[in-house]
């Protein structure tokens, strides 16, 4: 169904193309097909184009296609073989073109030159190993490009000739079952764009494995709708007597009690980092406390509108009753108007405007859109609203009390302990991918977990702005904290550029300075330097994460997109810290302080150059794991490189082939240069899961730090096999 589907796609497209001509040539067909690389798109327009006239006609394009689609593995082997087969061949004739192993060999390129040899020597791997580089963005220096052909030819050549033919290279690819299978996979997936995955037509919200896994969220979104409308019943109930109207705005009005002072809870950091140690905090969904402080907010924005309607609709009936007009009760103060002396009616319009300034300046657009100030200091507003609430609500203090007297607390000793804690920027590294690598002093009476964030604050950068970073260094690194930042919005931007400056403004103002400072700027690599500077900041944390659950698990999956690495950082190198202790001290694995059997590691990144942030502990890793258990597996990495033709690409077995054999013969990735080999395009998350669901090595927790697309493809496949998913939040 899915080659018919495409077959008739690729007539549309081939027909609006052409028009009347009725034959595309190779421009067109580049554009027809979204063909990307060049070489690829002449290469296929060669071989599709059976007469040599320079043009491929709809019957020519079809005849290729459905061979393609419904030949063997042998045949579509020979099809990728006349890929790589660059000699150039002259046009064959139609009653003169032969048939090897039942398959037509299509096709002739063009200009018209020498029959094909029918083997591919040194020269060829180079060019069409060149160009499968370049198509999956691969940077490999040109000896790397060298060994990879070498590899290949020492590897298929069978005979010694120099050379490969049809038959060496079947029986090469024979030797790696996975290559073969995929080339029996339809046509449809080498030359058309990924279609999107069909969603299932039952509600994913609906499934008993949605449930399962979030039981407690859930139930804690249960019992707070089920406290709100309790409240307002018992609340309207006291008021039946009266109008509709006001049994409805005292009803929300006290749901805006509990709500305004319950709002102050889930920002109760260091309450919460707390709590996540006890059974209570194992049991809350403690993870979402940031949706949960959205949610009260629009809840209390939502109760607030109909508080208010309610009351506007009552004072418009007592107006057409004749008691008084309708901008008298708005806007004067009356006795029995409510709130303190009767201001109910203008506090509670104050109150209003606030609310609504607020959640249109908490929007993503202006938080993310290089206007935080905006959403920084309309935010402050929250003093005035609470402030108001006292003169509008006489029994709001009563709900305010205690969350509220916290909240008042935290706020002080965080204040207190973060200014006091004035530190230093000491390093400085620039990474690729517009990544600032800071480097700061730690003080002895700092203390965290692995996976831990912290708010930080550069006064050289931004006076009043905090903003959250995970820490990537380890709790057992006892000198200095590690941050990861990527440049993704305005503030993070001006860090980068404040520190790529070749003599940054801070320098020029202090030359006199220099005992209390140093600046060095060394080049350290490829797209990277490294700056000793001394720069003041502030810290306010740590801060915990449901990443604190990793070491009480038993087969943990750690999942990172791109700097999503950053949390996974620090507890990668807390682990192996722990292991290693483990060994030292003949514990066994479910001692207290870790009961981890296995623990996975995948990092997906859309490059080559963004794996260069954490080669070095990567690589680390692996020599420490090697060292404690040769040939075991308790820390297994899997790499993915997004933009590398995949392996259901035809363009991409040569490529592949080649760089397995390579690593196998090195052992080691010339990609990346670690043990672990770096696997082409997105994992098959059916089947990266599924196999750690076959291994058996206790509860499965899966723990995701990257894109919110992709945190919702994850952790369906989390429900689908019944893994607890968490991601991490600030």
């Amino acid at each position: 169904a899915e080659d018919t589907a495409w077959l008739r796609w690729v007539t549309e497209r081939f027909q609006s193309i052409a028009g009347q001509g009725e034959e595309i040539n190779l421009e067109e067909f580049k554009a027809a097909l979204q063909v990307k690389e060049s070489f690829f798109a002449e290469r296929f327009f060669a071989l599709f184009d059976a007469d040599g006239s320079g043009t491929i006609s709809l019957g020519e394009l079809h005849s290729a296609l459905l061979l393609l689609l419904h030949g063997t593995a042998a045949d579509k082997l020979r099809f990728l073989f006349q890929v790589y087969d660059v000699d150039e061949f002259s046009p064959i004739p139609q009653n003169q073109r032969a048939t090897e192993g039942g398959m037509v060999l299509v096709g002739t390129a063009s200009p018209p030159g020498r029959r094909g040899c029918g083997s591919i020597d040194t020269a060829e791997l180079h060019l069409v190993l060149q160009a499968c580089l370049r198509e999956s963005a691969i940077s490999l220096p040109p000896q790397r490009l060298h060994d990879m052909a070498r590899a290949l030819l020492e590897a298929a050549d069978k005979d010694g000739s120099g050379s490969i033919t049809f038959q060496e290279l079947q029986q090469e690819l024979e030797a790696f079952p996975g290559l073969m299978e995929n080339l029996t996979i339809s046509a449809a997936s080498w030359l058309k764009p990924s279609a999107v995955a069909q969603q299932s037509w039952w509600p994913r919200c609906l499934t008993a494995q949605y449930w399962h896994n979030h039981r407690g969220q859930l139930t804690f979104l249960g019992g707070y709708i089920g406290l709100n409308l309790l409240l307002f019943t018992l609340a309207a109930q006291q008021h039946v007597g009266h109008s509709g109207w006001v049994a409805v705005a005292r009803g929300c009005g006290q749901c805006l009690n509990f709500n305004c002072a319950f709002i102050a809870v889930p920002m109760l950091r260091r309450c919460l980092t707390r709590l996540r140690a006890t059974p209570a905090g194992r049991a809350l969904p403690l993870e979402h406390c940031v949706a949960l402080h959205q949610l009260l907010g629009s809840a209390v924005l939502a109760l607030a509108v109909l508080h208010t309607g309610a009351h506007v609709a009552n004072f418009g009936r007592l107006a057409r009753g004749g008691h008084a007009a309708l901008a008298e009760f708005l806007l004067t103060a009356r006795p029995g108007g409510g709130g303190l002396s009767g201001t109910a009616p203008q506090t509670g319009l104050a109150l209003q405007a606030l609310l609504l300034a607020m959640l249109a300046f908490s929007s993503p657009c202006v938080r993310r859109g290089g206007h935080f100030e905006l959403f920084y200091w309309s935010h402050l507003s929250y003093v005035s609203v609470w402030a108001l609430l006292f003169f509008h609500a006489p029994n709001f203090w009563k709900w305010f009390l205690v969350p509220g007297g916290l909240f008042v607390l935290e706020k002080a000793v965080g204040t207190a302990v973060s200014r006091a804690m004035g530190l230093r920027i000491v390093e400085v590294h620039l990474l690729p991918s517009q990544v600032t690598h800071l480097v700061i002093q730690r003080p002895r009476s700092f203390h965290y977990e692995p996976g831990d964030y912290i708010y930080l604050n550069i006064p050289t950068i931004a006076a009043y702005e905090w903003h959250p970073f995970s820490i990537s260094s380890a709790p057992e690194q006892q000198d200095t904290i590690w941050l990861h930042i990527r440049s993704l919005g305005q503030w993070t931007t001006r860090l980068y550029e404040f520190f790529r400056q070749p003599e940054p403004t801070w320098l020029r103002g202090n030359l006199a300075r220099k005992k209390w400072w140093q600046w060095v700027q060394v080049s350290v690599g490829l797209g990277e330097s490294q700056q000793l500077c001394s720069i003041k900041c502030y810290i306010d944390g740590p801060y915990g994460t449901p990443t604190r659950r990793i070491f009480s698990s038993e087969h943990a999956v750690l999942i990172g997109a791109g700097i999503g690495i950053t949390p996974f950082a620090s507890i990668l190198q807390s682990i192996m810290y722990r292991y290693r202790r483990r060994k030292q001290s003949c514990e066994t694995p479910g001692d207290e302080d870790m009961t981890l059997r296995k623990v996975d590691f995948i990092w997906i990144n859309r490059d080559q150059q963004h794996f260069e942030w954490f080669l070095d502990l990567l690589a680390a890793l692996e020599l420490q794991q090697e060292e404690q258990e040769p040939g075991g597996c308790f820390l297994e990495l899997h790499l993915y490189m997004t933009s590398a033709l995949g392996r259901t690409d035809v363009k991409a077995v040569g490529l592949q082939l080649a760089l397995d054999l390579l690593a196998a013969k090195e052992q080691r990735d010339s990609i990346t240069g670690l043990r672990t080999r770096t696997q082409p395009g997105h994992p098959d998350w059916s089947q990266v899961l599924g196999r750690v669901a076959e291994e058996r090595k206790g509860k499965v927790q899966v723990f995701f730090c990257g894109s919110p697309a992709l945190a919702k493809v994850v952790r369906a496949q989390c429900e689908r096999f019944g893994f607890r998913f968490f991601k991490e939040n600030f």
